[in-house]
């Protein structure tokens, strides 16, 4: 089991930008595939992307393509979202797989998440 801390969420105005975090307590992500998903409120679980622990490999929801980006250290796991809207209001969560790399919720390691609101 590999407990994943999320960071970085926060209030921002629709357009602005927020680099949400990613890491695991007490030892290190190298390697692990890595999903970002977003539950928004009365709403099903929702794939944002992924990426290989080869640090290369990428993979988008294609609606978030070109706004959000994934890319990551040894540490850490990064989201970096640009032009917010308020649609991308939710509570963010990161989860981690030593063997499963995909959109699906088959990860076996789960953050508590981070809650991003934008507003209009």
């Amino acid at each position: 089991q590999v407990q994943l801390i999320e960071s970085g969420g926060g209030l921002v105005q629709a357009g602005g930008s927020l680099r949400l975090s990613c890491a695991a307590s007490g030892r290190t992500l190298l390697r692990y595939y890595v999903g970002w998903f977003r539950q928004a409120p009365g709403k099903e679980r929702e794939f944002v992307a992924a990426i290989h622990y080869n640090t290369v490999s990428t993979y988008y929801t294609n609606s978030m393509k070109g706004r959000f980006t994934i890319s990551r250290d040894s540490a850490t796991v990064y989201l970096d979202m640009n032009n917010l809207k308020p649609e991308d209001t939710a509570v963010y969560l990161c989860a981690a797989d030593s063997s499963y790399y995909g959109s699906e919720s088959q990860y076996s390691n789960w953050g508590q998440g981070t809650q991003v609101t934008v507003s209009s």
